[in-house]
């Protein structure tokens, strides 16, 4: 049977990738807002693609007609970038809390099964190493560190969604995705602080600028790549026997962990194999700055982020496949010579 899906922030990094994913893999149709839809051509024109360019805080009478006709909701307009929790708190909190409460609710009322997207975020500096989605600790900083209104925001979603399922029988899944990285994640040709670690890097290296790491670089992350992502979302909407149902699921490859420095230096060495930068790693040098400098007072970070995913091994049969080279190597290649390369 079809299935009939509401996607909202579709031209998002997330949302683009799983509704081209949809369109080419699935009969299933889709109803979508976002601001622009400037990642969504290979959507746009097709009959199953139902698309409303729009502000999701203006548009609650049509997001409501949506939520009551679809099968399931997946609310992935959010800020989710570190410059703007210290610069722009409020509205980090005015979208990523408040307009996504109303969503919601929305599907409590109409009993919609909701798909959230959570973060690692949300684990905060917990102690625990991986970070496990049903006994972990979730630990973030003092008041003054705004960075954390991200993390608290997502946090307390988490909470009532729970309590929702739990007390009100809606039917959820929360996915915590670990630094989704590919083709499309952000722009790389303009040069500014929003971009995420890979494709920031990938800008200055562009550009040929040099690198700099906040906090010497000593940070480790775990990388997936987005495809791999894709996949894993695809099987918690499919909902095999009810697999997905009330459950949490961290989704990234820990396999995949890399310093901040090991990553520039790995993205370096990728890109030497492109033709026109086989000397890139004797032009840019890699510098370090503090991060309160770099982001604000408001700044605070985090040493190491490490999923368990054996909830999502077992329960979705789900594993990560590609590499982190493989990856940074496919998303210079969009940037390079794909879809993504420079505009003439």
């Amino acid at each position: 049977m079809s299935k009939k899906i509401l996607i909202i922030g579709a031209n998002g990094f997330i949302g683009s990738n799983l509704s081209a994913y949809i369109m080419a893999h699935r009969d299933w149709e889709i109803h979508a807002i976002d601001l622009g839809s400037d990642k969504l051509k290979a959507c746009i024109g097709n009959p199953r693609f139902h698309f409303l360019e729009g502000d999701i805080r203006e548009q609650k009478a049509w997001i409501e007609e949506r939520v009551r006709e679809c099968d399931m909701v997946l609310p992935l307009a959010a800020i989710a970038n570190p410059a703007t929790y210290v610069n722009d708190p409020l509205a980090v909190f005015e979208l990523d809390f408040e307009a996504n409460l109303d969503i919601v609710r929305l599907c409590v009322k109409y009993n919609k099964r909701l798909i959230f997207p959570s973060t690692s975020e949300v684990y905060g500096m917990s102690p625990d190493s991986p970070y496990d989605e049903e006994t972990s600790t979730l630990v973030t900083g003092p008041i003054n560190k705004e960075r954390w209104i991200y993390s608290c925001s997502k946090q307390m979603l988490d909470r009532v969604i729970y309590a929702y399922g739990k007390h009100r029988n809606l039917n959820f899944t929360l996915f915590r995705p670990f630094n989704w990285f590919g083709p499309g994640l952000d722009n790389v040709w303009v040069r500014n602080k929003s971009n995420r670690v890979v494709t920031k890097f990938l800008s200055n290296i562009l550009h040929r600028s040099d690198i700099v790491l906040i906090d010497g670089g000593a940070q480790k992350r775990c990388f997936l790549y987005i495809d791999d992502a894709i996949e894993a979302l695809v099987k918690i909407m499919e909902n095999k026997n009810d697999c997905a149902a009330n459950r949490i699921f961290n989704i990234g490859h820990p396999g995949n962990e890399a310093s901040i420095l090991g990553l520039a230096d790995l993205m370096l060495s990728v890109m030497s194999e492109f033709k026109g930068y086989e000397h890139i790693r004797e032009e840019i040098q890699i510098t370090a700055t503090k991060g309160e400098e770099y982001y604000g007072v408001g700044y605070q970070d985090i040493d190491t982020r490490v999923p368990n995913i054996d909830h999502a091994t077992k329960q979705l049969g789900w594993t990560p496949s590609t590499d982190l080279r493989e990856a940074i190597r496919k998303t210079i290649d969009y940037y390079v010579t794909g879809h993504g390369k420079k505009p003439s």
